[in-house]
């Protein structure tokens, strides 16, 4: 079985995974988590095409192609469960990048794409680390187009998957009820 785990930085994604997945661990329930940019930096430097994940923006298009293609057929190859840690999507300065494209999902195939996501203001706070109310309403703003464009094209990557797309709220406090959800989505 394989789940696509997306959400914007400051959503609790890997907190929330890293406590669903010990949830099915005490039940016999094992998962392997691969993160998709450290495989396709594994692969550039094995090549000697970049010597640090800074240096992954600088390769050109087709080499970008050819290494995101060689991640997902590893990542496919592994055996067991197996959830691939990865953006949806990128913001950059001319847009939103599918982290995704189809080249890659139709190798991974995978059964779920879970999005973690939390009010954007509660993200804004764990971003700036800062225990004070005040709010950068722009940044609020932005953090909520981000998740909304998060879940347009997860419903996109699941029209050329067939996967099952879910959202898992995770606000401030309920880290327990975020991962219980997780886990009985990953119970099969």
């Amino acid at each position: 079985m394989l789940a696509i785990l997306t959400g914007i930085p400051g959503t609790g994604k890997t907190t929330v995974a890293s406590r669903a997945l010990g949830i099915l661990s005490n039940e016999g329930i094992n998962y392997k988590i691969v993160n998709y940019g450290d495989i396709m930096l594994e692969i550039a430097m094995s090549r000697k095409l970049v010597q640090d994940r800074d240096d992954m923006r600088k390769l050109n298009p087709e080499q970008q192609r050819e290494i995101q293609k060689l991640a997902a057929k590893r990542i496919s190859e592994i055996k067991g469960n197996v959830i691939v840690d990865t953006h949806c999507t990128i913001s950059t300065p001319k847009g939103y990048l599918p982290g995704l494209p189809e080249w890659v999902l139709k190798i991974l195939m995978p059964q779920y794409i879970l999005l973690i996501e939390a009010r954007p203001d509660e993200i804004a706070q764990r971003r700036m680390k800062d225990k004070t109310r005040r709010r950068d309403m722009e940044m609020e703003r932005e953090i909520s187009l981000h998740q909304e464009i998060n879940r347009s094209i997860a419903t996109a990557y699941a029209m050329l998957t067939g996967a099952t797309v879910k959202i898992i709220y995770n606000p401030q406090g309920m880290l327990e009820k975020a991962a219980e959800e997780m886990a009985r989505i990953l119970r099969y």
